[in-house]
């Protein structure tokens, strides 16, 4: 483990516009990523909204079927990869350096360059609407239907070659990561007192150098089929249809974890500060994440049940998916007993944390059920699976990231979000996406299919639809809400203090914001999991007690 490097020269002042695009500084490019993957969530929320209004009353004419398939196909490719993943990367990007007391990133120029990548393609992906016409076969893109027998706009083409850049961007940022963390971190900072968010970034990095390659490999064969005449995925000329699922699940289901991770992560930051107490079981809480990261790999074919896999594998499969709940259920219950007889202060960035282990553990029991063969050959492709999957990554991920934007604004703008717009918000959100979700349960158990652009009357599923509607409208709302605060606070002046949660990890000792070098002053020595609190109550620190 290396020190902080002391005799890095200060690089040439740039000023204005230039300054962002050639920017390597870390905390720059965390913004950079942050305010892109939020500009991509309006737009996916956008689509969301048109495809609740197709289906809100029986025979929706709002969007005919071919503009329905390319809007859930946006909806969903957006908020998986030009969304969740940009703002948790760039939260990272711009908090872990400073969490373990680094000046910069290990490869400054290398973080620039993901950046950029990750940008051109998601502008390349966009231009599909320009050229031909967007693709129109789901997030997940089964073939033989993205074939072009079966998919003759260029459209999966835009989304094959994208997700190929987007996992290069993903790949060189992965590594830069984890490079940093272990070769920068302070003096004394052994890796039983990282913090909690900086480990599950860790994590997150080695799933996403180990999960992309399927994708990429996914990809690149499906373009062969498409550009080059070959037939990979073509069983009437000798290929497999399940090919697909196999590489893209092997990717698809570590993926889940990519995206919740980082937020996991950011609960176990901000529960123990606004409990006033450490960290409930440090090293259990860190391990479970490390255990979900292995058994994220072992689990993919569960999205497979109804393909018609032997006995022994549906088995195998079922078993590790009942597995892996165990270490996400280890984190709610360290989370729940932290706060356990602690000093409770529900600022917005607590609700949100709060929100996350509700609706997750919402989410995780579904999950659980799914992982029933015979349940899952009732539900799978209903809409019961689309409800599970956005507790999962709607009421999990997003509320994390919510939850670590109004925790670290302070520190990435010298500004407080406003506490009564934030707790509006969080009201909003949290209401309204239960209206919007918890339906989709039973919708499936009535049999409404997924992937469906409208449906007949007197099926029984006219009104759960119009209710779903009215909930999505309740979130449209609520993130209107978060704008006006996001805005409103940026016009006012920069006066927060450093340190307005009394936080425990290094960043609360910088200026908010931070200098171009992170530190102005030597990095203290890390004694614990808790250094910035140690410094600022040593009396304490020593007897080992908490703040109440």
């Amino acid at each position: 483990m290396a020190t902080n490097v002391t005799s890095i020269p200060r690089p040439r002042e740039i000023n204005g516009l230039l300054s962002w695009l050639l920017t390597t500084d870390h905390k720059r490019i965390g913004i950079l990523y942050t305010l892109t993957g939020f500009s991509y969530f309006l737009i996916a929320g956008v689509f969301a909204l048109f495809m609740r209004l197709q289906l809100a009353r029986p025979n929706g004419a709002v969007l005919s079927n071919a503009q329905y398939d390319e809007v859930f196909t946006m909806h969903g490719t957006t908020m998986i990869f030009l969304v969740v993943m940009p703002i948790a990367v760039g939260l990272g990007n711009y908090l872990v350096p400073l969490m373990i007391g680094a000046r910069d990133m290990a490869f400054p120029k290398l973080n620039a360059l993901s950046y950029w990548i990750f940008l051109a393609a998601s502008l390349f992906l966009y231009s599909s609407f320009i050229f031909g016409g967007p693709p129109d076969k789901g997030w997940f893109s089964y073939a033989p239907l993205t074939e072009q027998p079966f998919s003759a706009t260029p459209g999966m083409t835009f989304w094959a070659l994208s997700v190929i850049m987007l996992g290069t961007a993903s790949t060189l940022g992965a590594i830069n990561f984890i490079v940093t963390v272990a070769e920068l971190r302070a003096p004394g900072m052994t890796l039983s007192r990282i913090p909690l968010f900086t480990w599950m970034t860790v994590v997150n990095s080695f799933l996403a150098i180990f999960a992309f390659p399927s994708l990429t490999v996914a990809a690149m064969l499906l373009l062969f089929d498409r550009l080059l005449g070959t037939h990979f995925y073509l069983p009437g000329q000798g290929g497999s249809a399940l090919l697909w699922q196999h590489l893209f699940w092997f990717f698809g289901h570590p993926e889940v974890y990519i995206l919740i991770l980082p937020a996991f992560g950011i609960v176990s930051e901000v529960v123990p500060v606004f409990s006033g107490k450490r960290l409930f079981s440090y090293k259990i809480v860190v391990l479970s994440g490390v255990a979900i990261g292995v058994l994220g790999f072992t689990v993919w074919a569960h999205h497979m049940f109804a393909t018609g896999m032997p006995p022994l594998a549906l088995l195998i499969f079922s078993a590790d998916s009942f597995l892996i709940a165990v270490p996400t259920g280890v984190k709610i219950f360290a989370w729940l007993a932290t706060m356990w007889n602690g000093k409770l202060r529900f600022t917005a960035a607590m609700l949100f944390s709060l929100g996350l282990v509700s609706l997750f553990t919402i989410g995780g029991i579904s999950g659980v059920q799914l992982a029933t063969i015979p349940l899952d050959w009732q539900l799978t492709d209903t809409y019961y699976v689309v409800g599970h999957i956005h507790y999962v990554l709607f009421g999990g991920a997003i509320f994390g990231l919510m939850s670590g934007i109004y925790y670290w604004f302070p520190k990435m703008s010298g500004r407080l979000l406003d506490e009564g717009l934030g707790k509006w918000h969080f009201w909003l959100m949290f209401i309204g996406m239960n209206i919007v979700f918890f339906p989709m349960h039973i919708l499936g158990l009535l049999g409404m299919p997924r992937r469906v652009y409208t449906y007949g009357p007197g099926l029984g599923w006219e009104n759960w639809n119009l209710l779903m509607t009215i909930g999505a409208f309740i979130v449209a709302l609520s993130i209107l809400i978060f704008l006006i605060n996001f805005f409103r606070t940026l016009s006012r002046p920069a006066d927060a203090p450093a340190d307005p949660w009394d936080g425990f990890t290094l960043e609360w000792l910088t200026s908010s914001p931070p200098p171009l070098r992170n530190f102005d002053k030597q990095i203290p020595a890390v004694a614990s999991p808790r250094p910035a609190w140690d410094v600022k109550h040593p009396e304490l620190r020593d007897a080992g007690q908490e703040v109440h």
